[in-house]
């Protein structure tokens, strides 16, 4: 097995090394890692079902989808992720315990109760701390997971707070759990980078032939491409959901109504209907017709609706309002 700590904290260039060290590796890897701050989503969610868009935007924060299920999840700099890339037989690999064991023996080395819990779920005290995913490529398994060290819980609460009845998918939904830092459980304060160090001497003690690995400067350049060409991009951020029906009611100053509910497949809109008082009625159905067919992204929403003359289609309504009525 090979170990290393990443050197990065850009949270697009640690999702994408999972990827590359599993699908272009041979060995089998542990290796640890701090985010600034971003929204990591599960492979099978709908993005904008699962976040606070308008918080993440207002902070500048980046939503990444990552390669396995689950929830979706926060990372900043208090947050430690931990990544298993291991070999074995294929009906074998998935063990969210048993790679989990390692994070809750150093726990417990510093008199910490940590446990496993439900399926996947590490805990302290009953509140969780830890959520962990997989996915399977070929006869390889990678299993990774957060630690919630001192994290900002406020931050986080914040921005995955969101209206879930605006949207109908069969997307996998986060399920929330009440959430601690390890750091409220240590009886001595200990840095972040001191804890993960720890946690690399434990293992290294358990696998006494694990080797310290450094990325090259080929291996860098190809993550780098994978983030180009994948990680970076809406499509694979956002327009990956899952099919689903947008359904959202507003009601803005002066009596001003809006209903807005559309298909979108694969990120686009594929059918619009609109109902509310603030509507050119003979107009509207052309305003449709331009909509349908453009991805549901703030951005490409925003463009079109600018480049509109907006009252031959709508009245006493702004665009800033019309745009929030689709989000």
């Amino acid at each position: 097995m090979l170990y290393f700590i990443s050197s990065s904290t850009n949270p697009v260039f640690n999702i994408a090394c999972e990827e590359y060290l599993l699908k272009n590796h041979e060995d089998d890897f542990f290796f640890l890692y701090t985010n600034t701050p971003a929204l990591i989503v599960g492979k099978h969610q709908n993005t904008l079902a699962e976040i606070n868009l308008d918080k993440a935007e207002q902070e500048n924060i980046p939503v990444i989808r990552r390669m396995s299920g689950g929830g979706t999840v926060f990372h900043d700099e208090g947050n430690l992720n931990y990544c298993f890339i291991k070999s074995g037989e294929k009906s074998k690999l998935v063990d969210f315990q048993k790679y989990s064991q390692p994070i809750i023996d150093t726990l417990q080395k510093l008199h910490v109760n940590a446990k496993f819990e439900g399926k996947s779920d590490l805990t302290i005290d009953g509140k969780k701390f830890s959520g962990n995913a997989s996915h399977i490529f070929k006869n390889k398994l990678m299993q990774h997971g957060t630690m919630l060290f001192s994290s900002d819980l406020n931050r986080l609460n914040q921005l995955l707070k969101v209206n879930p009845l605006k949207f109908k998918d069969r997307g996998i939904r986060s399920i929330r759990s009440k959430v601690t830092n390890i750091s409220e459980y240590l009886s001595h304060s200990m840095s972040i980078d001191n804890f993960a160090q720890l946690i690399l001497t434990d293992l290294t003690t358990k696998f006494p032939d694990a080797k310290e690995f450094e990325l090259s400067a080929i291996d860098i350049e190809k993550i780098e491409a994978l983030m180009a060409e994948k990680y970076n991009n809406w499509e694979w951020n956002y327009g990956y959901s899952p099919n689903y029906i947008f359904e959202k009611f507003s009601n803005f100053s002066g009596g001003i109504i809006l209903e807005v509910s559309m298909t979108v497949e694969k990120g686009i809109i594929k059918n619009l209907n609109l109902l509310g008082n603030c509507l050119v009625e003979n107009h509207i159905l052309d305003f449709k017709s331009l909509m349908i067919g453009q991805y549901h992204d703030k951005e490409t929403i925003y463009k079109q609706i600018n480049n509109l003359k907006i009252n031959l289609y709508f009245k006493h309504i702004t665009q800033k309002e019309i745009l929030s009525a689709f989000f």
